[in-house]
C-alpha cells in the first residue's frame, strides 16, 4: 500500500484512540514532535495493545487506518522505550502481522453471534 521508504514513526507511549483526526495530529505535534503534514505514516497504539489507529496526509486529506484484534496483543516491546521510534513501512507491515497470543474478546457481537448460534443449534429439525 506505501512505498518501503515511506518513514514511519511509532507513539511508544500508549494514546488514547478514541482521539480523531485532529487530535491524533495534535498528538504528534505534542508528542512525537513531527508535523504530521510533511509526510509519513504516525502509528498509535492504545493502552491494552489490541487497536492500532495510522494516521496519515495524502493529497485529498486527511487518513485515519484503524486495526481492532479479536484475539491478542501488538508486540509493544518491539518498539523500545522513549517517546517515538522511527522506521520505514516494511517494518510496519511486520509489526501488524506479528501477534502475541492472547486471549479472545468478548464484545457484544460475539456474544450475539454465540447465542444466535445455540439457539440455531437446538431447534427442532423441520
Amino acid at each position: 500500500m506505501f512505498p518501503s521508504h515511506t518513514r514511519v514513526f511509532f507513539a511508544v507511549q500508549p494514546t488514547d484512540l478514541r482521539r480523531s483526526f485532529d487530535g491524533l495530529t495534535a498528538t504528534a505535534h505534542a508528542v512525537l514532535q513531527k508535523d504530521p503534514a510533511r509526510g509519513g505514516l504516525f502509528v498509535f497504539l492504545n493502552k491494552r495493545g489490541d487497536q492500532v489507529r495510522v494516521l496519515f496526509r495524502d493529497r485529498h486529506g486527511w487518513c485515519v487506518l484503524a486495526k481492532r484484534l479479536d484475539a491478542g496483543r501488538f508486540d509493544r516491546k518491539r518498539l523500545g522505550t522513549g517517546t517515538c521510534r522511527e522506521t520505514e513501512a516494511n517494518e510496519l507491515i511486520r509489526f501488524l502481522e506479528e501477534i502475541v497470543p492472547g486471549r479472545a474478546r468478548r464484545n457484544e457481537a460475539v456474544r450475539r453471534a454465540r447465542a444466535l448460534s445455540v439457539v440455531e443449534d437446538s431447534a427442532p429439525p423441520q
